[in-house]
């Protein structure tokens, strides 16, 4: 099977459990390559791509590589080196080259910029820009799309943001590393601005600012316009979200009868009350931020105190995670899952609707490394709402060129973007 002038691929780093490939997959992008470090999230993607029929096209053609991304090789050297891609090889009917793949995207480690760590910025070992703006150089996509914290978009770290762009777009910035001011020819893009997109905004039930930043192919995008994609409607709640889920919870206690069913409905009862009281709230009932912490802190919880007094408006319990049923009567643990004075410990299961997965996407994995999964995961709505945007410029772009190609006369399957003809001549600095 050959590559179709229908399908738009992209390679994602830092992939996660998933959050933004689902996003991406919903706007019509097709994964070449998912590329994530922590073992438990990479079995979540094989599992569910190998499951899932919608996830079909993936389990051919889609290689979920579990690594350093610092050792990922999309693209073969031509001293005898190998590809890590290998499904890709088989669609494409040959080695990916530089300029063919459409999307390069990757949510980047967060705590470097998060206001919840130290903020360390490029001096903190976890700092994966260097890493994606190396990526781009060497795939040349039609368009980078990168994901963070919106603590990036601090003051503080204005000289490096200037960095970043003058390394796709070219132009004056500060080297992270020499300190150096110098003029970056930059890779060819035109950056879209660094927009920062509320999840609530996009149908999340969760106050979860990210900052996104696009840059598309100065060659690609000619008279086009990148457009940020707006809010979608109005905030979903808590209630709206839980409410299904948590009836489902307490229902077998319900249906034993005694005083465990009156507790059971007592309990469900109350929750309710507080959910939809807070529906009257400024933050209209919606959750605060998902916190999934990392291996370095203990285990997985909702976040700090000031997260935990919102969680308990919304009458749910924030020092840790649930049970599963299933778990919770093995464990006979029911009493700390569901029956606290304080309300209901979420499920990893609950966390994940919280923040925007489809019901059908399972995690891999012990209860906490599942809830670290969610909780650090980008919501899949917001992924979606920008890889349409983006995915809308890319096709138009196809149209228009394709459209040129036929006034000039030019042969079926003739039609490519510039850049074979230029991105030799094109020279990145590089961290």
């Amino acid at each position: 099977m050959g590559p179709s002038d229908a399908v738009l691929t992209s390679i994602e780093i830092c992939a996660g459990a998933g959050g933004q490939a689902i996003g991406l997959h919903q706007a019509g992008f097709k994964h070449l390559a998912l590329v994530e470090i922590d073992p438990h999230a990479a079995q979540t993607l094989r599992d569910n791509i190998g499951s899932l029929e919608e996830w079909s096209w993936e389990r051919e053609h889609c290689d979920v590589i579990s690594g350093d991304v610092n050792e990922f090789v999309p693209i073969a050297s031509g001293d005898g080196g190998k590809s890590d891609l290998k499904k890709a090889q088989a669609y494409l009917g040959k080695p990916l080259v530089k300029g063919e793949l459409h999307l390069l995207a990757g949510g980047v480690p967060c705590p470097p910029f998060s206001h919840a760590g130290k903020q360390l910025g490029k001096d903190d070992e976890r700092d994966l820009f260097p890493r994606i703006l190396e990526l781009a150089d060497e795939l040349r996509p039609e368009a980078v799309m990168i994901e963070n914290v919106r603590g990036i978009k601090d003051a503080k770290f204005a000289e490096y943001r200037a960095y970043i762009e003058a390394r796709l777009q070219g132009g004056w910035a500060t080297h992270p590393v020499t300190g150096i001011v110098e003029d970056f020819e930059g890779l060819g893009y035109q950056v879209c601005e660094w927009e920062v997109l509320e999840a609530s905004d996009f149908g999340v039930p969760q106050l979860r600012p990210r900052a996104v930043l696009v840059a598309i192919r100065k060659d690609v995008l000619g008279d086009l316009k990148f457009v940020w994609p707006t809010a979608t409607g109005s905030p979903v709640s808590v209630f709206q979200a839980l409410q299904e889920s948590m009836e489902l919870r307490y229902a077998p206690y319900q249906k034993m009868g005694g005083d465990i069913a009156l507790l059971a409905q007592k309990r469900l009862d109350r929750w309710k009350e507080k959910a939809q009281e807070a529906e009257s709230k400024k933050d209209f009932g919606v959750a605060p931020t998902l916190v999934g912490g990392s291996k370095k802190h203990g285990g997985a919880d909702l976040g700090p105190s000031r997260a935990k007094a919102a969680w308990r408006e919304l009458g749910v319990t924030g020092v840790g995670v649930a049970n599963s049923y299933e778990e919770s009567v093995r464990k006979q643990s029911q009493d700390r899952d569901l029956f606290r004075d304080t309300g209901p410990m979420l499920t990893v299961e609950q966390a994940a609707i919280i923040q925007g997965f489809p019901p059908n996407w399972k995690f891999s994995g012990g209860k906490t490394a599942q809830y670290r999964q969610v909780g650090n995961a980008f919501p899949p709505p917001v992924a979606a709402a920008v890889g349409k945007a983006i995915a809308d410029v890319l096709r138009a772009a196809h149209e228009r060129d394709r459209r040129k190609a036929e006034a000039a006369g030019a042969l079926p399957g003739q039609v490519a973007p510039s850049l074979a003809d230029s991105a030799d001549d094109l020279q990145g600095a590089h961290v």
